[in-house]
């Protein structure tokens, strides 16, 4: 048995309504069969074996939304695992500095 991780990365157009719902019930349906959200528009999933990644695949290709596109990528633990997550943690200096928060009541 071999652990897997199945990554779904999509681009789904939002301009009409009807494609808004669209996007809204394939990012439903992939929370729903288990896939965890890693970014916007990036989910994963954790597989036991790569005959559980077919299915899968099956799965995500039965609730394909109409218009977009899906991309699937099957990584081992292994791989996934060496991935690099890169944040920027240096603070920008050509930015002013606005001070706290104001809320203004009217």
């Amino acid at each position: 048995m071999r652990i897997m991780r199945l990554l779904v990365l999509f681009d789904l157009p939002t301009g009409s309504k009807a494609e808004r719902k669209s996007y809204a019930q394939f990012r439903k349906f992939l929370i729903n069969d288990g896939y965890h959200m890693e970014q916007y528009s990036v989910y994963s999933r954790i597989l036991l074996s790569r005959d559980s990644a077919v299915t899968h695949v099956e799965r995500l290709r039965a609730n394909l939304p109409a218009a977009g596109e899906v991309t699937v990528i099957e990584l081992t633990e292994k791989q996934f695992e060496s991935r690099k997550v890169l944040v920027n943690t240096l603070v920008r200096k050509d930015l002013p500095d606005v001070g706290p928060q104001l809320t203004l009541v009217f």
